[in-house]
This record gives structure tokens, sequence and C-alpha cells, in this order.
């Protein structure tokens, strides 16, 4: 009530409620003030940038095993453009799939929640004070706060959702963006080691520099996510490009020389 003594409001299970989502507030306010955390998830960077490490990694290994088989430039230029083309296809179809599966999956169980909560309101209200009970809250409180916060049936979605399925069911992944995003990365990636020879280098060694760069760029872009130091994060994303690049130019030798 907006002019009730502090003592009579708190006196109630929902004032004591307010009261300590209150508290809670100050706290975070103080705690975001002084203490910082890295995102975990990585948010959008750590899919972009893995994703274009994929296909630097992929488009440079193989045009490098074609190159070590002896091939023209016209072959290693096509090879690495059917790279491109293939590997964004191929990244962008699987995580649609991946993500449009997800979605409904997550969908089907929201309205399995849904029609729970419409036709046996009473349990799922119980099932969500047990939840708050085991989390510490009085008993007594904790059944209050599931009934204020079952009265409205998309509210109790919400929340349901959340405790028992922790998705959010406003903020689902969209398969379409998903596969934009993984295409888009993908290509990026791998349009770097053939950069050089759209641009009329005859030679490998420009496009395995560039690549190798690139590599280290996007691993010291990782070490906004990691713990790591950008030069290690760096270091270590292009000794493994580089070691790929190796192994395939030394297949491609060995191949081409027996086909050959």
């Amino acid at each position: 009530m907006e002019g009730a003594p502090q003592k009579l409001r708190e006196k109630t299970p929902w004032g004591y409620l307010m009261a300590i989502i209150e508290t809670e507030a100050v706290l975070h306010e103080a705690h975001r003030d002084n203490h910082t955390h890295r995102d975990v998830n990585g948010g959008w960077l750590r899919p972009a940038v893995f994703g274009a490490m994929d296909g630097l990694v992929s488009n440079l290994a193989l045009m490098t095993g074609v190159a070590g088989g002896a091939a023209d430039r016209q072959a290693i230029v096509l090879s690495g453009l059917a790279g491109l083309a293939a590997g964004a296809f191929s990244m962008a179809a699987g995580e649609y799939t991946s993500v449009a599966s997800q979605r409904e999956l997550v969908e089907a169980e929201l309205d399995v929640e849904r029609r729970e909560l419409r036709k046996h309101p009473q349990d799922e209200e119980a099932e969500l004070a047990a939840l708050y009970a085991a989390r510490g809250v009085e008993p007594g409180l904790a059944r209050e706060v599931a009934r204020q916060l079952s009265r409205d049936p998309e509210q109790a979605l919400e929340i349901h959702a959340r405790e028992e399925l922790g998705v959010d069911p406003g903020d689902l992944p969209s398969p379409l963006v998903a596969a934009v995003s993984s295409f888009g990365s993908f290509a990026v990636g791998a349009l770097l080691p053939v950069l050089p020879y759209l641009l009329g280098a005859t030679a490998l060694w420009p496009a395995v520099v560039l690549a190798l760069i690139g590599l280290f760029l996007c691993g010291a872009v990782v070490a906004r996510v990691t713990a790591r130091t950008w030069w290690f994060s760096g270091l270590r994303q292009l000794v493994l490009g580089g070691a790929a690049a190796g192994v395939t130019y030394v297949l491609g030798s060995l191949f081409g020389t027996a086909v050959g």
C-alpha cells in the first residue's frame, strides 16, 4: 500500500517479499558499480568469431592441399571458391536445422506447460511454491508468492518456463538469424585465403600469410571471452591453423605424386 508505514507493510507475506526485492535491487546496484564479470556465454561474438575461424582453417587447409598436389593457380582458386560456398551453405543449413529443432522442442514443452496451467492451476501453483521453498524461501511466503505470480496465466507460464525449463519464452532464438550469421561469418573467414589470388597473386604464400594473420586476430578477439591473454590465444590459433595447412599440403604432395 502506497502510504502505509514500513513496519505494517512488512507484516504481510507480500510485504516481506517486496522488502527482499528492494534490498536485492540496492545490493545489485552496489555490486554492479564495483564488480563486473565477463559474458561467459560470449554473446554474439563467440559464434561469429568461431564461424570465421572455421572458414579460415578449412579453406586454407583445402587450398594448401590442392596446391601441394602441384595444381595450377586456376585450380587452387576454384577449390577455394568451392570450399567457401560449400562450407558456408553447410554451416547455414546445419545451424538452421539445429536451432529450429531446439526451438520446436522448447515450444512443445511450453505447450505442455500451458496446458497444465489451464487444466491443473492449483497443482502448478503448488509446484512453483515448492521450487521457491527448495531455494530457502519460508514455505508460507513461498506459497503466497506463487499465488500472486499465478494470477496472470502468461506471467505464470513465463515463470514456470524460466524455473523448470531454463528458457525465456519471449527470447527464443531465430533459426533464420542463426543461419544467416553462420553463413556470413564462415564466408568472411573462408574468403581470406582466396583474396590474394583474386587480387592477382600467383604464389601460395600470400594466401597463407593473410590467413595466418586472420587466425591470429581471431584468436586475439576470442581472448575477450576467455581469461587467456590476447597473444596466447592468437598464437594458439595461428599454430593450429598452420599445422592443419602444413599437414594437408604434405598429403596433397604425396597424393599428387602417387596419382601423377
